[in-house]
């Protein structure tokens, strides 16, 4: 049979077009929600119109992006969507605001092979949901739909952070020095980082994901835990002391991501018990044969935030970043550095 002359559509191709509208539609309260007196054209244009507060004398512009990584393999198998677009912000918003960015919008990018709406609206609530914590506006986004390119029932996102800082005000580390103090905020578990790591762990020792693990909580819900957003605890922190440096713990744990903050004449000298190791940490170590310095250069192990500040100001900052619901303490110090030791050494 000849088909050559048969008309086809975009449907025909793979391309649900009415998929995507609802999908927007279904999106746009979410969005609406995330709205600040910045934004002049939101969801449904062709880009975003957003203009710079005059509250700033001389506004610098600060960007990030970032995906979820692997931790989107686990949403598949655990059919888990809800949680993965707070990542997604959580991790962008998070770079940008160590160097003393407000969060001023977001964009996001979710691709898949066939549109599953349903799905992909848990996602973007989930996205909206974090730019609410981080208070910033999401002003659009792209919904790519492409036939062939992932396999049925998985996608891909990537996040686009914009953030604002004060000229004089950006952070940059380079203050830091010898007796300064370090501090560490409480994560909410692994984020979204080390999870080819996490994968391979429980492809090996094959747990029962819906067993009770953390009192109530299910050790799915554990390792599927949102990446907890710093942004309005530390904004608030830098309106009444001086925060010298900070440092988002994310792929390259602990060891590798505070040295990113240090003049080269410092070391971070970590104290690792300081603070208890969250149990999903200790699981990981035992279930993989981990060694502890692996551990501290891959996950997080509990501290998703330092924050270095001046021994004169570590009391009043752990004071108000606990009064705003953080779990925040002491847990190092800034010393002088010994050769090309390791900027930051946790024993």
């Amino acid at each position: 049979m000849n088909t050559t002359n048969t008309s086809l559509s975009y449907r025909d191709a793979g391309v649900d077009m009415d998929a995507g509208d609802q999908l927007v539609e279904n999106i746009k309260p979410y969005a609406k929600r995330t709205m600040r007196p910045e934004v002049l054209s939101g969801i449904g244009g062709f880009g975003g119109l957003v203009e710079i507060s005059k509250k700033y004398k001389e506004p610098v512009l600060v960007s990030g992006t970032d995906g979820v990584g692997t931790k989107l393999k686990l949403a598949f198998e655990l059919n888990i969507h809800d949680t993965v677009g707070i990542d997604l912000v959580g991790m962008s918003v998070n770079d940008i605001l160590v160097q003393g960015a407000e969060p001023l919008f977001f964009l996001d990018y979710f691709a898949c092979g066939k549109l599953d709406v349903p799905a992909a609206t848990e996602v973007i609530k989930g996205i909206a949901g974090g730019c609410e914590q981080a208070g910033c506006a999401l002003i659009g986004g792209e919904t790519a739909e492409m036939p062939g390119m992932y396999p049925v029932g998985e996608y891909d996102l990537a996040g686009f952070a914009v953030g604002v800082v004060e000229k004089a005000n950006i952070i940059t580390g380079e203050h830091i020095v010898a007796g300064d103090v370090v501090l560490g905020l409480a994560s909410n578990g692994a984020h979204s980082n080390g999870y080819s790591l996490v994968r391979k762990i429980i492809a090996r020792s094959q747990p029962d994901l819906n067993a009770k693990f953390d009192g109530e909580r299910t050790l799915r819900d554990v390792i599927m835990a949102p990446t907890r957003i710093y942004v309005k605890p530390l904004l608030a922190l830098m309106q009444t002391l001086t925060i010298k440096g900070m440092a988002h713990i994310t792929g390259g744990g602990i060891t590798e991501n505070v040295p990113r903050v240090l003049p080269a004449n410092v070391v971070a000298q970590i104290d690792a018990k300081s603070w208890a190791m969250p149990k999903l940490f200790h699981w990981l170590q035992a279930q993989g044969n981990v060694a502890q310095q692996e551990m501290y250069r891959t996950f997080n192990c509990g501290i998703g935030m330092v924050v270095v500040v001046a021994k004169a100001d570590a009391d009043k900052a752990i004071a108000q970043l606990n009064a705003a619901g953080e779990n925040a303490k002491v847990i190092g110090v800034i010393r002088a550095r010994v050769g090309d030791e390791h900027q930051t050494q946790v024993a």
